[in-house]
């Protein structure tokens, strides 16, 4: 999640939500007290996905002040981001504060999340989903069905599918995507870069280049699927 005061002093949004359609997210604003929007929404069960790991999101995100009001939302959602503008206005003065300012307090959970090694900028722990409120919080799922095929996904939000690889080696499957497209009030642009293991993917046996690695980054989440080959028949 980022959080940011724009010039214009309206409060700009990002919210991780790796799997949630483009359409299918909701938001309101808190009608009582005006100054926090709540949104929610689910991630699409795609073929092969356990249902148990499927997502749903519920959050909030407003203001810290206490002397303001939100008057409206912008929101978008693409590529399992959601980023809102919220506009507001000042309805309370601060007795305390003779410019009367407003006091610009961004709310607890503003800036960035994740921890990283301060002397090589490497982020060591990946935090679970602080909004997903069903299913899954890692960023990564494998799973191997019925048939022999070995299918992971990760979250890579923010990441249209053009812009993901898929390398496969002897020894493991390696992906990288980047979020060419940095949005205008986005901190900066995003790498994501990782590998699974052949021993991990691989039958019983077969190496895994033998196998048919197939493909698809949809709504910020890289799906994988890993095949053996074809048994051959012999009488």
């Amino acid at each position: 999640m980022e959080t940011k005061i724009l010039p214009n002093d309206d409060l700009y949004v990002r919210v991780d939500l790796p799997g949630v359609p483009d359409d299918a997210i909701r938001h309101r604003v808190d009608a009582v007290r005006q100054k926090v929007v709540f949104f929610s929404g689910e991630e699409v069960l795609g073929d092969g996905d356990n249902a148990h790991d499927v997502r749903e999101y519920s959050g909030t995100a407003g203001l810290g002040c206490d002397c303001c009001e939100i008057t409206g939302v912008d929101a978008k959602m693409k590529d399992g981001v959601l980023r809102m503008i919220l506009t507001r206005v000042k309805v309370k003065d601060h007795h305390d504060n003779n410019n009367n300012k407003c006091t610009h307090f961004l709310p607890p959970n503003a800036g960035k999340s994740g921890r990283y090694d301060v002397n090589s900028l490497v982020m060591v722990e990946v935090e679970e989903h602080p909004y997903v409120v069903k299913g899954r919080k890692d960023t990564l799922a494998t799973n191997r069905t019925s048939d022999g095929c070995f299918r992971f996904s990760v979250d890579m939000p923010g990441v249209c599918s053009d812009d993901v690889f898929v390398i496969p080696n002897q020894n493991e499957i390696k992906f990288y995507g980047e979020n060419k497209e940095v949005y205008e009030h986005d901190e900066s642009c995003r790498i994501f870069l990782g590998a699974i293991s052949n021993r991990q993917c691989c039958s019983f046996g077969i190496p895994l280049l033998s196998h048919d690695i197939a493909w698809d980054a949809e709504f910020g989440v890289l799906k994988v699927r890993v095949s053996p080959p074809p048994r051959n028949n012999h009488n």
